[in-house]
């Protein structure tokens, strides 16, 4: 190994990164007495801070090949135009191969159950099978507290999947999906337009196919090859693809009332019932006459 300036700081470089992983360059530069240039000893520092910083929680767990995909919605902090010119911000399902870190996404149109559901199935069929497991957390278009939202339990059905809802407050069981957002938008995100959800989707799939490649330091290892061990271990695709999307109403006077609705048009018309007034006996009755046979005396 060559000596540099940089060598007789090393060890105490490593000494401070051992104790406080993420205390800042210009603070460690303070602290050694370092003198030289300020952005090449970032570099050097930049190099040694990965092998001091503490192991995430949910790398201590392991994911057999095929078990788990860990999906959540990243939104992406800049406005997408649409075709009546307005500009809005949409979420980005992502979901992520527990074992492999292999990555999919797509922009979707809301966070609804339709729009989940159905970009769910896209970026399954994308990766050609089915995991075992789904895990999310409580979004509200996929369910909240024991149950799932409507529809939710049909699509698992025809997967023969299961999907998985964490309790809130459980970082574990799904970092490996949320620290991607926070790569997407370091990494993909900076010097990018669009014009359109769909040119997003384009940009975004090209790049992750590129990401894909890169050694996961955690794994030590790229997502690309460990995808066939992955996948051999899921599900296949069912035969028959789910019945998704969203579902137009029928006719007018089709469609069922609402309870209370119901009962107000059950009652008896105004009408037909007696109209008190003030300080007066009941009104006439504004229905039809009726004639009552009299006894006569």
């Amino acid at each position: 190994m060559v000596s540099t300036a940089f060598t007789p700081f090393e060890p105490l470089v490593r000494q401070l990164l051992a104790t406080t992983p993420d205390m800042p360059a210009t603070v460690i530069a303070e602290r050694v007495g370092w003198t030289g240039s300020i952005t090449w000893f970032r570099d050097n520092v930049r190099r040694l801070r990965p092998e001091h910083r503490p192991v995430d929680p949910s790398d201590r767990l392991t994911w057999l090949p095929g078990d788990a995909a860990q999906c959540d919605l990243w939104f992406p902090p800049r406005k997408i135009p649409l075709e009546d010119g307005s500009r809005v911000l949409l979420p980005v399902l992502v979901i992520t191969a527990a074992h492999s870190r292999f990555m999919l996404g797509q922009m979707i149109p809301t966070r609804h159950t339709a729009d989940l559901l159905l970009g769910m199935w896209v970026l399954l069929q994308q990766l050609g099978t089915v995991p075992r497991r789904l895990i999310w957390d409580n979004e509200s278009g996929i369910g909240r507290g024991k149950r799932h939202a409507e529809g939710v339990g049909a699509f698992t059905g025809t997967l023969a999947t299961t999907l998985q809802r964490l309790k809130p407050y459980d970082p574990e069981s799904k970092g490996i999906v949320e620290r991607r957002n926070g790569f997407f938008e370091t990494s993909f995100m900076p010097g990018r337009d669009f014009t359109s959800p769909a040119d997003f989707n384009t940009q975004f799939t090209d790049w992750l196919t590129i990401a894909n490649t890169r050694v996961v330091r955690t794994i030590k290892a790229r997502p690309v090859d460990l995808l066939d061990t992955d996948r051999a271990a899921m599900l296949p695709l069912p035969p028959v693809a789910p019945v998704l999307g969203w579902v137009k109403p029928g006719p007018a006077g089709t469609r069922l009332l609402r309870p209370y609705r119901r009962q107000r048009l059950l009652r008896r018309p105004r009408g037909d019932r007696p109209v008190r007034r003030r300080g007066r006996g009941p009104g006439p009755r504004r229905g039809p006459l009726r004639r009552t046979a009299r006894r006569c005396p």
